[in-house]
């Protein structure tokens, strides 16, 4: 049996698909009950009317049907009474049931396809009149074909016209008839279908357009927070680095500053360098992970705040008037802090330089007792602003900054047309005693020289 399936030709497979597609949608649950939801009302148009309208607007679908179901059910009554007969039997097969029809696809679309194929037979010969469908049934089995379709998919509509074209040719070679309606009814079904067809894939593709927009941008926005915070790490590596060497080479130095020192303060000392030094590999180790393969090591140390005079002097010479405001007690922070806050002002007037050219920029570092707080405000641009080619991460990198130090941070614009950047990072007090860092300082340059 296998190999009778792989030596069959490749029309025998695509005809094997086409009929298994035509039972899985015409033949499968065919007259499942699958009702037609409300309409979204998130369009270009429909998005500008009021609530009330739209809560409305969103049944415009069923109301169309509706109508056409009356249209139907009117011409059938028409082509009674012009017959002369005006029978109750003639009245409910030409009128009442191409309209139940037609509100039949509000709720089981397929089965309303296959009441129309069934009923149009039906309909001829009760009549008498055009062959196979009479004017209550074109109309309604168009508007079927034309729904089921605009409710399913592409190659349905293929199947129904097909099954169409193919039930109007065999009832042509039946009954005594003195006009045909197949011709008409092929050629004005292949029309509308062809019409829902295309309005449908183009619907389909532009769904499928918005989804892989989403899934771009999630993708791009986990990217870019990936990279700030790979960022931060290479920046972090040599500050932590630094203290843990000073660690090390103290560790190391300490038990020659005191005289006959006991063998466990030796060992503890031992140990403790022991323990600085595997720390330091191990960060060397994982920084190696996260580094580009052109990532180079920065010669200088990395900047603190102060050389903010420096950074202002730079932008000023692009042409970014700034000014500086320091409030409160000015006092050495952790590196770690002194690093991001830099880096948080050197980001706040690249952005306003890129986004807010001939703009003035205001820099305030408020030192209070519980850590360091931040503003950059800029004014609205007074020249073209010309189109950025980045990506928007400098936001991104900055939130990245002062959650990693436990911090908050607001960016939002301000009501003159510029920009606002406000950040606090908390900063525990270093010690209790009063103690000054200089003794620190000069106590890891007389270890590092030893």
């Amino acid at each position: 049996m296998t190999e009778t399936n792989r030596t069959r030709s490749p029309e025998f497979r695509l005809a094997a698909g086409a009929v298994g597609g035509l039972r899985q949608d015409l033949f499968h649950d065919a007259f499942a009950y699958r009702p037609l939801a409300p309409m979204r009302t998130d369009g270009a148009l429909t998005r500008r009317l009021s609530e009330r309208m739209r809560a409305r607007a969103a049944w415009t679908p069923h109301a169309l049907v509706g109508f056409a179901a009356l249209i139907t059910f009117l011409i059938g009554i028409g082509t009674t009474n012009s017959s002369g007969i005006g029978s109750g039997i003639e009245i409910i097969v030409t009128g009442l049931l191409p309209a139940l029809t037609v509100g039949m696809t509000l709720v089981r679309p397929v089965g309303a396809f296959w009441m129309s194929m069934a009923l149009t037979p039906v309909t001829a010969v009760v009549t008498g009149g055009d062959w196979p469908w009479v004017p209550s049934m074109l109309l309604s089995h168009l508007v079927v074909l034309v729904v089921v379709a605009a409710r399913t998919r592409p190659r349905t509509a293929a199947w129904m016209w097909v099954l169409t074209l193919v039930l109007g040719t065999f009832l042509e070679n039946f009954g005594w008839h003195y006009s045909s309606t197949t011709g008409p009814m092929a050629v004005t079904s292949a029309f509308a279908l062809l019409v829902v067809t295309v309005v449908q894939t183009r619907r389909e593709a532009e769904r499928e357009v918005t989804v892989q927009r989403t899934v771009t941008a999630v993708e791009r926005d986990r990217r870019t927070l990936l990279e700030e915070r790979t960022t931060i790490a290479r920046e972090l590596h040599d500050v932590v680095a630094h203290h843990m060497s000073v660690v090390a080479i103290q560790a190391e130095a300490a038990p020659y500053r005191v005289e006959n020192p006991p063998p466990e303060l030796e060992q503890a000392f031992v140990t403790i360098r022991e323990n600085a030094v595997a720390a330091l590999t191990e960060l060397r180790r994982v920084l190696g992970v996260v580094r580009a393969e052109d990532y180079q090591a920065p010669d200088a140390p990395q900047p603190t705040l102060a050389q903010l005079d420096g950074l202002l002097a730079n932008v000023r010479e692009a042409g970014l008037e700034t000014e500086k405001t320091v409030t409160g007690a000015v006092r050495e922070l952790p590196q770690g802090v002194e690093l991001s806050a830099y880096r948080i002002i050197q980001e706040a007037l690249s952005n306003t330089l890129r986004h807010a050219p001939g703009a003035d920029a205001k820099v305030e570092i408020g030192y209070v007792l519980g850590g360091l707080g931040l503003r950059v405000v800029n004014g609205p641009p007074t020249a073209p602003v010309k189109p950025s080619q980045g990506a928007g991460h400098g936001i991104t990198g900055m939130r990245e900054r002062v959650a990693m130090l436990g911090g908050d941070m607001t960016a939002e614009a301000t009501e003159e047309g510029g920009y606002e950047i406000t950040a606090f990072i908390p900063v525990q007090p270093a010690d209790t005693t009063g103690e000054s860092h200089e003794p620190r300082k000069a106590q890891a340059e007389q270890a590092e020289q030893s």
